[in-house]
């Protein structure tokens, strides 16, 4: 039923393992990890392949509980108001630092309300136009968009998305004049793309590839700071445009005040997830890359990237009641 958590792994939790989460935890507790967006995306996909690895590791029933809504702002709520026992967790995305200066009147805080545990993953975007468009390659589309201010157009998934931000920043580094058109998801834009109703977008590249392989879309630039071999003969849009550089990434957060034994369990627990084959693997097919982290290097991380994007939400003036 809708709403509802799936079990993703199990196992009963054995005794010896009791400890680091506290004596009086009771021995059946369940971790849930809960998602800010409906099953089968990119944030719910990365949840559910550490969420199995993570129940073998601890040998603990993990669950993945899906609360999707307000770009992410509903599912950090409710872990931000958990018992912070270690067994209501949040994985999130990029939209955690955008929400910061985007929504005016959040109901937590990014920073004071959680504990951040480890980085997940971070998956770059691509910069892809209709295949017809009249640029090769990025110093051309940069030259063409500025001898035209204002006619070409960039869809957008989703306002206020990482995408949108990423695209905003292309544009404030190199004076583009670009007009956005905003869809209902990143679906109905690719396939305006496709349909060449759009000129462009940046499209994360899990969404991108195969209409790139299937030279449906032509890609002229990656939003990371090194070419991908996933895609060979496409540069870094950094090469061009100097200081950009974009990647959507995924971390697992608690509820403030976790204790320092529980936070040090869990950080070991997801970055052991992290580092096994099968979570590369899965995450490398689509050229995105898993990252771990220490708790004080996702902390520095986060408060940086909030500062970061607020700069890019006031260039945008976009805000969200």
């Amino acid at each position: 039923m809708k709403g509802l958590p799936r079990i993703v792994a199990g196992g009963a939790l054995l005794a010896a393992l009791a400890a680091p989460f506290g004596p009086a935890q009771a021995q059946n507790d369940t971790i849930k990890l809960v998602v800010g967006a409906p099953p089968g995306g990119t944030t719910d996909t990365v949840a559910r392949s550490i969420a199995q690895h993570m129940a073998l590791d601890l040998k603990r029933t993990v669950l993945v509980e899906n609360k999707p809504g307000a770009g992410g702002n509903i599912a950090a709520d409710y872990v931000a108001k958990s018992n912070p026992d270690g067994n209501t967790l949040l994985v999130t995305f990029t939209s955690f630092s955008i929400n910061a200066s985007l929504y005016r009147n959040l109901p937590f805080d990014p920073v004071r309300d959680f504990t951040p545990i480890s980085m997940l993953a971070n998956v770059p975007s691509v910069l892809v136009t209709r295949k017809d468009f009249p640029a090769q390659s990025m110093p051309e589309f940069v030259a063409l968009v500025k001898a035209s201010p204002g006619k070409y157009t960039m869809a957008l998934g989703a306002i206020g998305s990482s995408l949108h931000m990423a695209g905003e920043r292309m544009k404030m580094l190199a004076g583009l004049d670009i007009l956005n058109v905003p869809y209902k998801g990143t679906a109905p834009a690719i396939n305006d793309l496709l349909g060449g109703q759009v000129d462009m977008m940046l499209a994360s590249s899990l969404n991108a590839m195969p209409h790139i392989k299937s030279g449906a879309l032509k890609a002229l630039g990656v939003s990371s700071p090194e070419s991908l071999p996933q895609f060979p003969g496409v540069p870094p849009i950094g090469d061009t445009i100097e200081g950009f550089e974009s990647n959507a990434w995924f971390a697992m957060f608690g509820p403030a005040k976790l204790p320092p034994q529980t936070l040090a369990a869990l950080n070991a627990a997801a970055r052991k997830a992290v580092d096994t084959p099968e979570f590369r693997q899965l995450l490398a097919r689509e050229a995105a890359v898993a990252v771990s982290s220490s708790p004080q290097e996702l902390d520095a991380f986060v408060r940086k990237d909030i500062d970061r994007y607020a700069e890019i939400v006031k260039f945008t003036g976009a805000t969200v009641d």
